[in-house]
């Protein structure tokens, strides 16, 4: 076997030593955390710690402790499921890297290290410290990424999915919570019990009203649980739920972005995560026992959170998809690749300004035609790599707000959105195809891909969906024609040419 000469070889550099807080001062000084790691102390606690947390949530938190001067909302994170993050954070004390893809503002390194996180803890092997730092008193808010799928969510009631199994096991009461709305119950119920201070809980997810559904879930699950009366009453009277939007493309960081941070930093970073230069957070201001000085550092805190997030959703998240879609059919891995395609940027141009665009309301301080004009240069960015098939994932949660909300507007005007019907068209065209499908109703899609090569019958199965479609679209014969032409164009001649018929 050969030898490691790396260490005693001149000629093999050596290995760079991994981020932590020992390892702290060979990174150079302009990407140092801007807080100071001894004074932090633990005021959020925060559910779901993956990387649009550590590239969005937590650099806002950081920026806005050192514009305040006040480091009292250091972040405790929970992760939810795996232990990958915790292995990933806690040999590094927390600390982890943002590198920027793109060309960083004036003043902004191209990567930095973030000191945000003073904790991190795995739920389902530390149970009892969750509930423990969700009841600390000094924790006055907590904040969720946990995905659409992660709320567990009927799709026929908007509410909590009370026969889902696992939230079946929460409510019986028989272990530790295996859900979020679980876990959040139980770190409640302990703060009530301690007569602790009040709380905002602040889902910061790609779900319309955010704030409002989170509230519902957690009254849902109090109403089915024995005794929970009280504890309702108290979260009515204590726990504010306000609402948010969020926008930062993140994509999932690739080797050679952890490279490129060791080159920047001088250390290994197991944690890194890689977004674009853009980030936007709005956020309803209602806590009831303070917040940080987010608004000092970049968001927008403001009395209603719902049509900015109502743009985010179609504008931005609608278009995501759009792109996935049509370009993982036609062959391109990536979001920019997809829209270099023949016909694809001239169909997201109009796609945004004909069937978007007019479904929205103002947005207080927002050009939304610059707004859109900005998605799409966002979205063609090369070094964002976002991949179409991470983006595809999960369709049965997203396209209900993304692209059937707006078709349902505009059915309603009698419009027939001839380009979002295409976007859905591509989506049946994927689920029937695809080799893997990502998606938590992957077994209910199966069942369409018998009809993979009978376009009419794909797309009155896939309506029958009520988690995605409602009883009234599916039913509209012009929906189902104008589908079932897109798809039959989508099946026999590809994607060039259903974005040629959807221009004419």
């Amino acid at each position: 076997m050969a030898a490691n000469t790396s260490a005693t070889d001149p000629a093999v550099p050596a290995r760079p030593p991994r981020l932590s807080r020992a390892t702290l001062a060979r990174v150079p000084a302009h990407a140092h955390p801007r807080v100071p790691l001894d004074e932090r102390r633990t005021g959020i606690v925060h559910l779901g710690p993956g990387a649009f947390h550590r590239a969005h949530q937590a650099v806002h938190t950081e920026d806005a402790m050192a514009a305040a001067g006040d480091p009292s909302w250091g972040i405790c994170a929970v992760t939810q499921r795996s232990r990958a993050v915790v292995d990933q954070l806690v040999p590094q004390d927390g600390l982890f890297s943002v590198l920027l893809l793109g060309d960083a503002p004036p003043g902004h390194p191209r990567a930095r290290v973030v000191g945000a996180l003073t904790e991190v803890l795995s739920a389902p092997g530390e149970p009892a410290a969750v509930a423990a730092r969700l009841a600390d008193p000094d924790v006055r808010v907590v904040t969720l990424t946990v995905t659409e799928k992660g709320y567990r969510r009927d799709p026929a009631t908007g509410g909590l999915a009370r026969h889902d199994p696992l939230v079946a096991h929460d409510l019986a009461g028989a272990g530790a919570p295996r859900t979020t709305i679980g876990r959040l119950v139980a770190g409640l119920r302990l703060r009530h019990e301690r007569g602790g201070p009040p709380l905002a809980v602040l889902p910061c997810d790609n779900l319309p009203a955010n704030g409002p559904l989170v509230r519902r879930l957690v009254q849902d699950f109090l109403a089915a649980l024995p005794g929970g009366d009280a504890l309702a009453q108290w979260v009515d009277a204590r726990v504010a739920f306000p609402a948010t939007a969020v926008d930062r493309i993140v994509p999932a960081p690739r080797p050679r972005d952890l490279e490129r941070v060791t080159g920047l930093l001088g250390v290994r970073d197991a944690a890194a995560v890689a977004a674009e230069p853009y980030s936007q957070w709005v956020i309803e201001d209602r806590f009831p026992a303070g917040r940080p000085a987010w608004d000092a550092a970049g968001a927008d805190l403001v009395a209603d959170v719902t049509p900015f997030e109502t743009a985010k959703l179609r504008l931005l998240n609608a278009t995501h998809s759009a792109l996935a879609y049509l370009g993982s059919l036609a062959g391109a891995p990536t979001v920019d690749r997809a829209l270099a395609l023949p016909g694809m940027e001239t169909f997201a141009e109009e796609l945004t300004s004909h069937e978007l665009l007019p479904t929205l309301r103002p947005c207080p301080g927002l050009d939304l035609e610059h707004y859109r004009a900005r998605v799409l240069d966002r979205l063609a960015n090369p070094a964002l790599g976002h991949t179409t098939r991470q983006v595809a994932a999960d369709g049965t949660e997203k396209l209900p707000v993304r692209v059937v909300a707006p078709l349902r507007e505009h059915l309603a005007a009698g419009r027939v959105p001839q380009r979002l019907l295409l976007v859905l068209a591509a989506w049946m065209r994927h689920v029937t195809t695809a080799a893997d499908l990502d998606d938590p109703r992957a077994a209910a899609l199966r069942r369409a891909r018998a009809h993979a090569g009978a376009p009419a019958r794909a797309v009155e199965s896939l309506l029958a969906l009520r988690a995605v479609f409602d009883q009234e679209t599916a039913a509209s014969p012009e929906i189902r024609t104008a589908l079932t032409a897109h798809l039959t164009t989508l099946t026999r001649h590809g994607v060039t040419a259903a974005l040629r018929q959807a221009a004419g």
